[in-house]
């Protein structure tokens, strides 16, 4: 497995993606989840298809706390299943991944801002 990952779930309420994304970001165990709202999710369960609407949170985290985020996932999550995909990074902007490695290290606090706009993304020009 590469050193970063990407973890998937998903929840039905956007209340415990929220919940969910600050638990896993405060405890180091991820350093960015984006919650991402409007899926429609077709699945079997209990031998019937279902359909529901879901929020997805896609989790950037390290490998090495896979095992721990994993465990912090299941117990945080109001699924009887809950759904933990974990797709390997194989490359990324290294300023990024340096922030990504930081930001989930137990022993140090991340150096200065992330991505995001409040973080250093540039912001749209306004129409002239």
């Amino acid at each position: 497995m590469s050193e970063r990952v990407v973890v998937l779930s998903t929840v039905a309420r956007p209340e415990d993606a929220e919940r969910i994304a600050h638990a896993l970001v405060e405890r180091r165990l991820a350093a960015c989840v984006n919650v991402v709202p409007g899926l429609l999710s077709v699945y079997r369960w209990k031998g019937a298809v279902e359909h529901d609407a879901e929020v997805l949170l896609v989790i950037k985290t390290r490998a090495e706390r896979l095992p721990a985020l994993r465990e912090a996932l299941v117990d945080l999550h109001p699924y009887e299943v809950p759904e933990l995909l974990a797709l390997p990074v194989e490359d990324g902007h290294p300023p990024y991944l340096a922030w990504l490695d930081d930001s989930v290290s137990p022993a140090t606090p991340p150096p200065g801002p992330g991505p995001g706009r409040r973080r250093g993304r540039p912001r749209p020009r306004s129409p002239r």
